[in-house]
C-alpha cells in the first residue's frame, strides 16, 4: 500500500507568504488565501512545504495508493501559481475555456498572476471542486 508523503503541518502561512520574493505572487497569494478560505469555510494550512491548503479529505484509490489532501489550494511558484481545482469533468471543459489565461496541468491550472483568469469563474470551480471531493471522498473536519 502506498501512502501520501505530504501532509498538513503547524508552519506558519503568514511567514510563508512574506518570504515570497515576487511582490506579484505575493500580493495574488493573498487574495487567493481571502478567496479560499471564503469558498472553503476552512482556514488556510500549509500543506507540505509549498502549498496552502483549504480543507481535507481521505482519497484511497483502486491501486492502493492514499492519503490526504486539501480540498482546494494553492502554491506559489517561481514560475507561476499551480491552483489545485480539480478540472477533470466533461462539463467542466466548456466553463474553463472562459476562465482566461492559464495553462492546464494534470492536476492543477498554472496562472502568471490572478489578474489573469476571471475570478468569478475560479469561484465557481472551487465550489464544483468542494461538491464534487465531498461527494467522491471523506471530508475530513477538524
Amino acid at each position: 500500500m502506498t501512502a501520501n508523503k505530504t501532509f498538513y503541518n503547524e508552519k506558519s502561512v503568514d511567514d510563508f507568504i512574506q518570504e515570497i520574493p515576487d511582490i506579484q505572487k505575493r500580493e495574488d497569494s493573498i487574495q487567493l488565501i481571502q478567496l479560499m478560505q471564503s469558498v472553503s469555510k476552512e482556514a488556510p494550512k500549509m500543506f507540505g512545504g509549498s502549498i496552502i491548503g483549504f480543507g481535507q479529505y481521505y482519497y484511497k484509490y483502486p491501486s492502493g495508493h492514499e492519503g490526504y489532501a486539501p480540498l482546494i489550494g494553492f502554491s506559489p511558484r517561481k514560475a507561476a501559481i499551480s491552483l489545485y481545482v480539480y478540472t477533470g469533468l466533461e462539463e467542466h471543459r466548456s466553463f474553463i475555456e472562459q476562465l482566461g489565461r492559464f495553462k492546464m496541468g494534470k492536476a492543477c491550472i498554472y496562472i502568471k498572476k490572478l489578474s489573469d483568469i476571471n475570478t468569478a469563474r475560479l469561484i465557481v470551480l472551487m465550489q464544483q471542486t468542494i461538491q464534487f471531493i465531498t461527494t467522491k471522498y471523506t471530508r475530513i473536519k477538524d
